[in-house]
C-alpha cells in the first residue's frame, strides 16, 4: 500500500509518495482502512522536525484519521471488523492502511460521515477541552479565540457561543473575517489592519477578557496578555507563527496576577476515560447541530505536499481533509 513518507526534516518538499508496508496487528492493536485524513498544524511541526519524531525517521505523519476496522488482533473486545472508526494521536496517518492500538478509536455514531470524523477529531477535541476543561467557559464569560478562521477557531466559535460567551476573534483577511462572524463570533478583528489589543479593550470597555486561547504563538505574543483581564488565563496552545522567545514569568504579575499554561490534546485524551468523554462530547454536539464541520479543502493524499504548503500560506480556512 502507499503513504507519505518523510526521510529527512524539512520543507514540503520532504513529503514523498511511496511504497509502505503494514503488517498484521499485533496484541491489542487493529488494522484500519483509511477513509479520510485530517490535514493539522501539527503534522507541519514534525514533518519541520519541530517536534522529534517518535520513533525516529522514515516517519509517516499525521495525527488524525477515520476509516474502517479491517482487521483485529488478539486480545482486542473494544471492535470488530467492519466499525466504523475515528482517532486524533498517534502519529502515522498519512497512509492508505495502518496499524493502530484499539485503545486510541473510537466508534463513530451513525449520522456522522467518515471524512467528517476525520476532519473534526483532533481540531473539536482540541476545542472541547480547552472550553470545558482548560478553562471552563460559562454564560457571560468573554473569551478571545486567535486564528478565529482556522479549524479549531470554527468549532470554537459556535461551541462557546452555544456556552453562553461573548466570542471574540482574530483573522487576518475580509473573508476570513466573514467565515468567522457566520460561525459564532460576536466581533472579528482583522489583525492585518487593527490593533488588536486595542480593540479588544475598545469591546470590553477597558475590562480585558477572561481567557485567551493562542495557537498563533511568537506574533500574538505579548499582545495576548495585554487582553486579559486580572487573573485571566492565557492558553498557548500552539504556535503556528513561531515558538514565544523565553520570558520573565514575573510578567504575569506585571499584567494582573495572570495565569498561563501550555496544554496539548494529548495530555487531556491519556486516558481511555477522558478520550471516550472528550469524543462523546464533541459527536454530541456535532450530531445536535449545535456544531457545524465544513470540509473547506480536500487534497488527495498524494499531494500532501500541496496541501502543507498552503497551510502554512494561511490559503486554508477551517477544516482540510487529505483522501487516500
Amino acid at each position: 500500500m502507499k503513504a507519505i513518507l518523510v526521510s529527512q526534516h524539512g520543507g514540503p518538499e520532504v513529503l514523498e509518495w511511496g511504497d509502505h508496508q503494514v503488517g498484521e496487528p499485533g496484541t491489542g492493536e487493529v488494522r484500519i482502512r483509511h477513509e479520510a485524513v485530517g490535514l493539522n498544524f501539527i503534522d507541519v511541526y514534525f514533518r519541520s522536525g519541530l517536534y522529534p519524531a517518535p520513533n525516529g525517521l522514515p516517519l509517516v505523519p499525521g495525527n488524525e484519521g477515520a476509516g474502517v476496522v479491517t482487521s483485529v488482533g488478539e486480545g482486542v473486545t473494544l471492535l470488530k471488523t467492519g466499525d466504523r472508526v475515528a482517532y486524533a494521536g498517534p502519529i502515522g496517518a498519512y497512509a492508505q492502511q495502518r496499524l493502530i492500538a484499539a485503545e486510541k478509536l473510537v466508534k463513530v455514531p451513525d449520522g456522522i460521515e467518515l471524512d467528517v470524523a476525520a476532519s473534526m477529531m483532533l481540531k473539536g477535541m482540541t476545542a472541547e477541552y480547552l472550553l470545558r476543561r482548560t478553562y471552563d467557559v460559562k454564560p457571560g464569560d468573554t473569551i478571545l479565540y486567535h486564528a478565529a478562521a482556522g479549524g479549531v477557531g470554527l468549532i470554537v466559535g459556535q461551541w462557546a457561543k452555544a456556552l453562553g460567551a461573548t466570542v471574540i476573534g482574530t483573522v487576518g483577511s475580509p473573508e476570513k473575517a466573514e467565515l468567522a462572524a457566520a460561525n459564532g463570533y460576536d466581533h472579528v478583528i482583522n489583525y492585518r489592519t487593527e490593533d488588536f489589543v486595542e480593540r479588544v479593550r475598545e469591546i470590553t470597555g477597558g475590562k480585558g477578557v477572561d481567557v485567551v486561547y493562542d495557537s498563533v504563538g511568537k506574533d500574538t505574543f505579548p499582545g495576548s496578555l495585554d487582553c486579559l483581564k486580572p487573573r485571566g488565563l492565557w492558553a498557548s496552545f500552539g504556535q503556528s507563527s513561531g515558538p514565544i522567545e523565553p520570558f520573565n514569568i514575573g510578567i504575569l504579575a506585571q499584567k494582573g496576577s495572570l495565569f498561563a499554561t501550555r496544554p496539548t490534546l494529548f495530555t487531556y485524551i491519556a486516558s481511555r476515560p477522558e478520550l471516550e468523554a472528550s469524543a462523546s462530547a464533541l459527536f454530541d454536539v456535532v450530531s445536535r447541530g449545535i456544531v457545524k464541520i465544513e470540509i473547506n479543502q480536500r487534497y488527495p493524499l498524494a499531494e500532501a505536499a500541496r496541501a502543507h504548503t498552503d497551510l502554512e500560506a494561511r490559503n486554508t480556512t477551517g477544516t482540510t481533509v487529505l483522501l487516500p
